[in-house]
């Protein structure tokens, strides 16, 4: 009887360690093989409004009627144009909001580091206005867009000097690279402006269409071949904006 009970007890053991119970067990640690952040990362700082926001600013974007949910960041976090477009949602004492950032809050003792500076009805949403100065945790986001990025010629540019700016963008922008006529991509410089210059010392100049390659924060990529009626090689550009046709996914 006690070899009955222990052979027994030994089959009980092995039906134990190879069930699927016992494999799918809640304690089993399952490492991916890449590790990344469900969501990007939250900066603490403080939040003011101004007045004159209204999609204007340092990132050379056009007003858009009725769009007040715009802010501008800290200088010091405003780099190389490096936030212009992206999205970032706020979380202050009394709420959230999700605000475009389009300009600079300039050097001065009132914009800190991750200082954004709001409009008057982006800051109703996260305190009464009379307070005027709160702390805040926010964060860039991927939000729902409509249509697909755009592609701005800035006013001035020629055959021979090129300016592009892209617009309508899920993500920030982190690089912009140009097909030359001759099939190379070359990547092109970022402006403070939140241009991206093409500078062409080729005898007839460049007319398009215009091959881009745009890369988001993620590593996504675009490819957008862009044509502009008003461009010409008699004038300078007056400025035209084109839709593309792809647009980034969401990020993390």
């Amino acid at each position: 009887m006690r070899r009955s009970y222990g052979w027994m007890l030994l089959v009980a053991l092995l039906w134990l360690a190879l069930s699927p119970a016992t494999a799918q067990s809640p304690y089993r640690v399952l490492v991916p093989l890449v590790a990344r952040s469900v969501q990007n990362p939250l900066f603490s700082g403080e939040a003011t409004y101004y007045l004159e926001a209204d999609g204007s600013g340092a990132c050379l974007f056009d007003p858009i009627p009725g769009d007040r949910m715009v802010a501008a960041i800290s200088y010091l976090n405003y780099g190389n144009a490096d936030y212009c477009g992206a999205y970032a949602e706020i979380f202050g004492p009394q709420g959230s909001v999700v605000v475009r950032i389009v300009d600079m809050c300039p050097d001065h003792p009132g914009c800190g580091p991750n200082h954004l500076d709001l409009s008057p009805e982006a800051f109703d949403r996260i305190a009464p206005r009379a307070w005027g100065r709160v702390p805040i945790t926010w964060r860039v986001i991927s939000p729902s867009l409509s249509g697909p990025v755009q592609v701005h010629l800035k006013d001035g540019s020629n055959p021979w000097w090129l300016a592009f700016q892209v617009r309508n963008h899920r993500n920030p922008v982190a690089k912009l690279e140009y097909r030359t006529p001759q099939g190379q991509w070359v990547q092109l410089s970022r402006t403070t402006y939140n241009y991206f210059i093409r500078q062409c010392n080729c005898a007839g100049g460049e007319f398009g269409p215009f091959t881009l390659r745009i890369t988001d924060i993620y590593g996504n990529v675009l490819t957008e071949t862009v044509q502009f009626t008003s461009f010409s090689s008699t004038s300078n550009s007056p400025g035209e904006l084109v839709n593309g046709i792809g647009q980034f996914p969401y990020g993390p």
